[in-house]
């Protein structure tokens, strides 16, 4: 067998890469951090006609420049002998914004292949891409294939095999309308991508010190274009005397010339393309409005919730009456073969009724999921990134901070995680710091049990409020602490709004049952052992198993902290107690109540009836409710959320200072909502 052949998978965020690379590399993938830094690097093995090759995803970038940890990483791997051959990894539908990054990669000298992807979805959108034409204008092979239905993948390493030993980029087919060169020798015979004359003129100039001074230096093009830009990084490794060539950063210039050329190969290669732009400028008209957009995005996520609750709760009903026969039937069963009293309790009061209460608010989940994933894969979505860009960079934060706290939505970890694309410590710092703030949809069936209860018709509003109070206070701390440190968001979201599209069934599937799979195993499996501990807390006191829970050691730990909790009107040790299981994941809260208070199947009716009536002997009311969902909002996240907090920071004493100030917010914002509350309750 041959020399493996070391091939780098390279391309910008959401452009089916890593989906790709795991159709070749099915369950042969080695996955660890890059040395260093907390990025992760995925590794595996295929072999095609006899010929190993080994393959490495790089994480998602959009550009070569270094800015973020991500395109470090990237860049240093790709320049490295670690990789021979580059799959430059295209996203069909966005060619624009693909394109950027592959006249980065073919300027590296390295030998590239295209792998343009979801070729379905332009196909979808009535456009046609000229196979032929687009190797001809970049002068490199451009396989089509679908990483989803493992089409393509073939074609695709013959490809990369043959080019393995070929860096040398051509032929090149340009027209260039228009355009003529002044230079000694005529570069569009030589390069995908030419510059005007006067910055190819310094390119020449580089190249020459740089043959001189540095003989072995690879890819000097690429070093002469980065020098132009003035990138630190490659100034500081291979010093020169340029004063006489560089007067300021050409990096604006060079940007803008490769998007000429960009919109010129689109002109070229793609079919169809305007009449798809007109009818989305025309809604673009509307909802990127600059005093419209954000009013209509409100407005959006409101009806999301009307149906959260209109349609969740209609089927959630179905549910319930389910929980209740499995309930009875459970109790029965277990009395006729006469099972202890208290392994009856630990089944029924314990695991039925704190996993299964937690599975009613399935059918809200699903609702909530499928109507995100229809709004993002229509491409609405990218368009609210983009209204809020103007707001984010106001607030101190980079426009790219609004993805994150977007993702924060559905859940805390990955929405941490994608703070790396944050390319300063400092944005990254308050991103993850805000980002727990936004209502995770583990939150969501505390708010659904108990405005339900307590406010009967206006309980979609009030599940509502949850969310914008959950901005409100995360872009305030945003913004105090971008006045404290004197930080300014130096670097704007960059995004390509997509044509608007029919969502497709298949991914929207996908996609929701994603969520769901992740919901229902959390059920089987955290929420399962908190309902065990939380039941044996309660059973067990200094003495050993107790019939009555206030001499449980989960009454002695609650009672211990009610003073604490009084001012927001929160002194219930039962409620304090559920409140601490809710750090292993915040459903727990709601299966806890069911335990602590002693009501079975507390997310029917009759379960509800029975909690308000028990809460308003103990004095809880609307604006205890009320209160008890702020905190539940504010404090600290689960411990998934801890452990990836953690991991980004690499700081202990950031990740306690974070979780000191999420307790204390939510303390100071639960007291003050609780006596506005009682005023008007």
């Amino acid at each position: 067998m041959s020399k493996t052949i070391n091939v780098g998978f390279i391309g910008n965020p959401n452009c089916g890469k890593t989906t790709l690379f795991n159709a070749f590399t099915g369950a042969n993938l080695k996955v660890a951090n890059w040395p260093g830094v907390t990025v992760e690097k995925k590794e595996g093995k295929t072999v095609y006609e006899g010929q190993e090759f080994k393959l490495i995803d790089l994480p998602g970038i959009y550009s070569l420049t270094s800015y973020t940890m991500e395109e470090t990483v990237s860049r240093e791997c790709i320049m490295s002998d670690e990789v021979d051959v580059i799959v430059d990894v295209i996203d069909a539908s966005c060619l624009e914004r693909n394109l950027y990054l592959t006249l980065q990669l073919i300027e590296l000298g390295k030998p590239v292949v295209l792998a343009l992807n979801m070729m379905d979805i332009v196909e979808e959108r009535g456009m046609e891409i000229d196979l032929h034409r687009l190797p001809e204008m970049l002068g490199v092979p451009a396989i089509p294939v679908s990483a989803r239905r493992k089409t393509g993948l073939a074609i695709l390493m013959h490809a990369v095999a043959h080019h393995s030993q070929y860096a040398k980029q051509g032929p090149f087919i340009h027209h260039h309308t228009g355009k003529s060169s002044a230079h000694r020798h005529n570069h569009h015979d030589e390069y995908a991508m030419v510059y005007e004359d006067v910055m190819e003129d310094k390119i020449d100039v580089i190249i020459g010190q740089l043959t001189e001074k540095y003989p072995d230096i690879l890819n000097k093009r690429w070093h002469a274009i980065k020098m132009l830009e003035m990138d630190k990084q490659v100034m500081k490794s291979y010093p020169l005397d340029l004063k006489d060539v560089i007067d300021r950063s050409y990096e604006k210039d060079i940007i803008n010339q490769k998007y000429d050329f960009i919109e010129e190969v689109i002109d070229e290669i793609l079919v169809n393309k305007s009449a798809k732009e007109e009818s989305t400028d025309k809604i673009d008209g509307l909802l990127t409005h600059r005093w419209l957009g954000l009013p209509i995005f409100l407005g959006i996520m409101a009806l999301v919730f009307f149906l959260t609750f209109t349609i969740g709760d209609w089927l959630k009903g179905y549910f319930e009456i389910a929980l209740e026969e499995i309930s009875g039937l459970t109790s029965n069963g277990l009395n006729v073969i006469r099972v202890s009293p208290m392994l009856q309790s630990l089944i029924v009061d314990g695991i039925i009724s704190g996993v299964g209460g937690i599975l009613t608010f399935l059918p809200n989940i699903f609702i909530l999921f499928l109507a995100l994933a229809l709004l993002e894969d229509s491409g609405y979505m990218a368009r609210v990134a983009f209204v809020m860009d103007d707001l984010m960079s106001r607030l101190g934060l980079s426009g790219r901070a609004f993805l994150p706290l977007l993702l924060g939505f559905g859940c805390s970890v990955p929405a941490i995680m994608a703070s790396r694309a944050l390319e300063h410590p400092k944005d990254r710092f308050k991103t993850i710091l805000v980002t727990p703030f936004m209502s995770c949809s583990a939150r969501l069936p505390i708010y659904v049990l108990f405005s339900s209860m307590f406010f009967g018709n206006y309980a979609m509003l009030v599940c509502y409020s949850m969310y914008l109070l959950g901005i409100i206070v995360a872009i305030t701390t945003a913004y105090i602490l971008s006045k404290l440190d004197g930080s300014k968001a130096e670097h704007a979201l960059l995004i390509e709004l997509p044509e608007y599209k029919s969502p497709n069934a298949r991914t929207i599937f996908i996609y929701v049952w994603e969520k769901i799979k992740d919901y229902l195993t959390k059920a089987g499996t955290v929420i399962f052992v908190a309902s065990v501990i939380m039941w044996a807390l309660l059973n067990f006191g200094p003495h050993g198993y107790v019939t009555d829970i206030t001499q449980s050691f989960g009454s002695l730990i609650g009672k211990a902290i009610v003073p604490l909790f009084r001012p927001a009107g929160l002194g219930y040790w039962q409620i304090i107690v559920a409140l601490i299981a809710g750090i292993a994941a915040k459903e727990v809260v709601v299966s806890s109540c069911s335990v602590l208070f002693g009501i079975q199947n507390i997310t029917t009716k009759g379960g509800m009836d029975a909690m308000v009536a028990t809460l308003g002997s103990l004095g809880f009311g609307a604006a205890n409710a009320y209160a008890l969902m702020v905190f539940c909002l504010l404090y600290v996240p689960c411990t998934a959320t801890i452990a990836t907090i953690h991991r980004e920071l690499k700081s202990w004493r950031q990740t306690f200072g974070i979780l000191v100030y999420q307790i204390l917010i939510a303390w100071v914002m639960s007291v003050i909502v609780y006596h506005i509350g009682l005023c008007f309750l």
